[in-house]
């Protein structure tokens, strides 16, 4: 059989499995291990638990957890509420400031947990009812929440990240600051049309009011004094500490990402424990069961990914499919384009974790011949999956939003995304026009590759 032949016999197998509704973790497992036995030496299946550990056996991978209990410890707590209370209270003078502090809410949390779903649920449980309670649609109430949590794979710390570290076998630091610039970038085109969109909902609610409507809650006046602007900090700015730690402890060279994992998930707990009384074991129990059952889910991905992927690369399929890609000769710009394509289509079925694991393989040596920075093409290639986050049919965010708000119908939340799926778009080309949004904070503190 050809590799061709057998490269196609994969893939197609592997969408039937996982059109069956297996989990991932369990499709990609059983397909891997079922051409082990038809295609590859019968000693092989002897060596598939060895195979999965030794692809797992990494340093960098061992920060996962452990980002995952600073995040559950963060995103069950009332932390997130806090967070947003303290901003709201502070830009509520400004146009759509209860649409931008949505946002920078979001980017915040995203930062300090890591965690698209969680920052969603964190922020979401707050921020959608307060919105919908001064008048915002529910459209733009879901829409935005589900866009900012997106920023959780996006700024460091990220999950999604350190996995494509690892498979393009790149700095983890260089990659983590590469995301501090497009984050931004997205924050600040996510909040632009939380300005707009707010004062055209204001325009629109003024004109009822002045044919004799309804007065909306968005024509009402919030008024916070100084003194209760203050009283908001003392519970967020010590998270804002923590977040700052992290990241100084990271990219000055004081702690591996390891343990600036282990680091921040013990400053998290002890945070909790001061700030809000969070340490009895009780308290601790969802937190702790949270990322027991989160880590497990995920490492069992990642271990059943890799294992797909040293299949892929022991029958020689990603190998060839990389060189007949090299082989169309398409420009620089059409690689790229075609690749992320189908990154997005991939995206309507996959989570980012098995997108990265799967495809590095076939993708990475192409772009590489073409010339593209690994570095750069990360964060792209990120962008992209945040955007399967939030697009039907699987857009993981839909359903954390739709969860925290069961009431607004599911064709309002998929509408109000669709504006932020058009930045992010908008982001991804910024990036191609202008490649050091990402590779120029990393360029500038750790030196040019």
């Amino acid at each position: 059989m050809s590799d061709l032949t057998l490269g196609a016999l994969y893939g197609a197998v592997t969408l039937v499995v996982m059109f069956s509704g297996m989990p991932i973790a369990f499709a990609l497992g059983i397909v891997a291990t079922g051409f082990m036995y038809f295609f590859m030496p019968p000693s092989s299946l002897d060596t598939v638990t060895q195979n999965v550990y030794e692809e797992m056996a990494s340093i960098t991978l061992l920060s996962i957890p452990l980002f995952i209990l600073k995040g559950a410890a963060i995103g069950k707590s009332p932390a997130g509420r806090d967070l947003y209370s303290a901003i709201h209270t502070w830009m509520h003078k400004i146009p759509g400031g209860l649409g931008i502090a949505n946002v920078f809410a979001c980017a915040l949390f995203a930062a300090m947990a890591g965690s698209s779903p969680a920052t969603c649920s964190a922020i979401g449980s707050a921020g959608i009812p307060e919105m919908r309670k001064r008048g915002y649609s529910p459209g733009f109430a879901a829409g935005i929440i589900a866009a900012g949590g997106t920023l959780g794979i996006l700024l460091p710390p990220s999950i999604t990240m350190i996995l494509y570290a690892v498979a393009a076998e790149q700095s983890l630091g260089r990659l983590f600051l590469a995301g501090i610039g497009p984050g931004i970038l997205l924050v600040v085109l996510f909040a632009g049309y939380a300005v707009y969109r707010a004062r055209k909902e204001y325009r629109m609610a003024l004109e009822i009011y002045e044919k004799g409507g309804e007065k909306s809650a968005y024509l009402e006046d919030e008024h916070f004094t100084l003194k209760e602007k203050v009283e908001m900090l003392p519970r967020v700015l010590p998270f804002i500490v923590l977040l700052i730690g992290v990241m100084v402890a990271l990219y000055g060279g004081f702690a591996t990402p390891s343990e600036t994992a282990g680091l921040g998930a013990l400053l998290a707990l002890a945070l909790l424990a001061v700030i809000y009384g969070v340490w009895k074991p009780k308290d601790l129990s969802p937190i702790l069961g949270s990322s027991i059952k989160e880590s497990t889910m995920l490492l069992l991905i990642i271990g059943m990914s890799l294992l797909y992927s040293y299949v892929m690369s022991y029958l020689h399929i990603s190998q060839s499919a990389a060189a007949w890609v090299v082989s169309l000769h398409l420009s620089k710009w059409v690689l790229l384009a075609v690749i992320l394509c189908m990154v997005i289509v991939f995206g309507f079925f996959l989570p980012p974790v098995s997108i990265i694991l799967m495809t590095a393989p076939i993708i990475l040596p192409p772009l590489r011949e073409a010339g593209f920075d690994l570095i750069w093409f990360g964060i792209v290639m990120t962008v992209v999956m945040e955007m399967g986050l939030i697009h039907p049919p699987v857009g993981l965010n839909i359903f954390v939003i739709k969860n925290i708000a069961p009431d607004i119908p599911l064709k309002d939340v998929i509408w109000g995304v669709f504006p932020f799926l058009l930045l992010m778009v908008l982001a991804v080309l910024l990036l191609c026009v202008f490649p050091s949004i990402a590779t120029g904070l990393p360029d500038m503190i750790m030196g040019a590759k």
